[in-house]
């Protein structure tokens, strides 16, 4: 299960997804450009001391990181509200890789058309979106319970 940012414009978003992704040990790829300086102040102050425990892969394109997904044969789920499919309804597997849009504007066409699943999740009505962050931690959990791939606690 990994991860991946489709061009981030908002450093603390950013930070806090790649927390949650070194505290559940999932991998998190990162598609260029962004929207700030990786180094920026605001991305360390969210993730702390954690961006050091997370493995994160840059991608110069969308169709450099396309490639890497179909090497390592896994299926591209996007995360939506251009979907039908409830991210509660679907079936995950360990080799899905979630992908978020951009804050500001999602994912052109070409990516929504390039993914293997488009999900949503249900909101009330005339609500505009969840925050990118907050999404990924609600789909992640998801599938992560279903794929039984939690991290170990040491105990």
């Amino acid at each position: 299960m990994r991860i991946a940012l489709y061009q981030p414009d908002i450093p603390q978003n950013t930070g806090t997804i790649l927390r949650l992704a070194a505290c559940l040990n999932v991998e998190c790829d990162i598609i260029a450009p962004a929207g700030f300086d990786m180094s920026d102040r605001s991305l360390r102050r969210a993730g702390l001391d954690y961006l050091n425990h997370v493995n994160i892969s840059r991608h110069a394109s969308f169709e450099a990181f396309q490639a890497e997904t179909h090497r390592r044969r896994e299926r591209l789920i996007l995360l939506t509200t251009k979907a039908e499919l409830p991210y509660c309804g679907f079936n995950f597997t360990a080799t899905d890789c979630l992908l978020l849009g951009r804050e500001s504007s999602g994912v052109p066409v070409n990516v929504h058309d390039a993914a293997d699943e488009r999900l949503m999740i249900p909101m009330s009505k005339n609500m505009r979106s969840i925050n990118v962050a907050m999404s990924a931690a609600m789909v992640l959990g998801e599938a992560l319970r279903q794929t039984g791939h939690f991290a170990e606690r040491p105990v």
